[in-house]
């Protein structure tokens, strides 16, 4: 695991660590400014030479992976996460999360600038995601997605033939 000098993981990330509940592959890059956090009881993995870019949050309620050289561009976000504001006799702050399940990045993927990776959601391996992006549903491997919400828009066989 790679850390840039200067502004680095959070505090919360060692605790994870120290808890057994943050897994890092050898040759992973975190660059200034990664915020990693799990909550009591959140789970993150992060795949062997996989490269977190500036301003990168990870938010595991219970489980977010990302695969192994997997590249997370600058500021996305991936959560396994949302924050709950149905109870209308409560202020949105005092709610809560809810979780639509793990989350997931496939091994050799692209995150492009800013996306929004959320909740319950897999992406699969090889797959490249647009930047400002907000993937809200599986997309299959080897996929490019693009848009709010996300949605294929090439498949890496299809540009080979």
């Amino acid at each position: 695991m790679t850390v840039h000098h200067g502004d680095g993981l959070n505090s919360t990330a060692l605790e994870l660590l120290r808890e057994g509940r943050l897994i890092v592959g050898p040759g992973v890059l975190f660059e200034p400014l990664v915020w990693l956090t799990g909550g009591a009881t959140g789970r993150i993995s992060i795949g062997e030479g996989s490269i977190l870019n500036i301003g990168v949050l990870i938010a595991a309620l219970n489980e977010v992976t990302i695969g192994s050289h997997t590249m997370v561009a600058n500021g996305c976000v991936i959560t396994d996460a949302d924050h709950r504001f149905d109870d209308l006799s409560k202020p949105v702050t005092m709610q809560g999360f809810k979780s639509k399940g793990p989350t997931k990045v496939g091994d050799n993927c692209w995150l492009g600038a800013n996306v929004v990776v959320t909740s319950g959601v897999s992406i699969g391996e090889r797959s490249v995601i647009g930047a400002n992006s907000v993937v809200t549903s599986d997309i299959p491997a080897f996929s490019v997605a693009v848009g709010a919400p996300a949605r294929v828009v090439a498949t890496h066989e299809s540009q080979a033939s």
